[in-house]
């Protein structure tokens, strides 16, 4: 992917703010909508497939060659789970399909941060290993996303809090994109 660790950080960092701001200003809509986020199958189909098309062409661009033999097989298993997915796996499918496509996602902060001479890279990387161990751990207990929503969602401030310390975390991020990472 084309982008660079700035441009990463605005993205991320933007995303974050903006999403987190609509809690923080709505918290009621918001909560209602987080609620619901487990069950809802169109956004599941949607990441789930997103996630997949992404690893499926990181996996088609591996140059390594000691998969090199197996690769269209790995093409085909792979696409297939993500597809069956989506038409076996149903329940949880919105947690399931968040799970690969942030773990995606925390690939390429990975790699867009990995050279970069900042030690702020650190805070990118750490963050996309917190994605990718919450990732793990939702995807084989996808439920502990609802119960976890449904804690965070009991109380109005107990969600503008954590709403709060998201665009306070999203302006810091687009600032390393505007500053740093520049």
């Amino acid at each position: 992917m084309n982008i660079s660790l700035s441009q990463l950080c605005l993205v991320l960092g933007i995303g974050m703010m903006l999403s987190h701001g609509w809690a923080l200003i709505q918290a009621k809509p918001a909560a209602a909508w987080l609620r619901q986020f487990h069950r809802h199958y169109g956004l599941g189909v949607l990441l789930m497939l997103a996630g997949t098309s992404w690893f499926e062409w990181n996996l088609y661009q591996e140059q390594l060659q000691d998969i090199a033999g197996y690769k269209n097989l790995m093409l085909i298993g792979f696409g297939a789970v993500g597809i069956g997915c989506c038409v076996f796996v149903r329940d949880f499918l919105s947690v399931r399909g968040l799970t690969v496509f942030l773990m995606m996602l925390a690939w390429l902060m990975c790699e867009k941060a990995r050279w970069h001479q900042s030690d702020f890279r650190w805070a990118i990387s750490g963050w996309a290993y917190v994605w990718v161990i919450g990732g793990l751990w939702l995807s084989v207990s996808p439920w502990r996303l609802r119960d976890w929503l449904g804690w965070l969602t009991a109380s109005e401030s107990r969600l503008k809090l954590a709403a709060a310390a998201g665009v306070v975390w999203g302006g810091f991020v687009a600032g390393l994109g505007l500053t740093v990472f520049k």
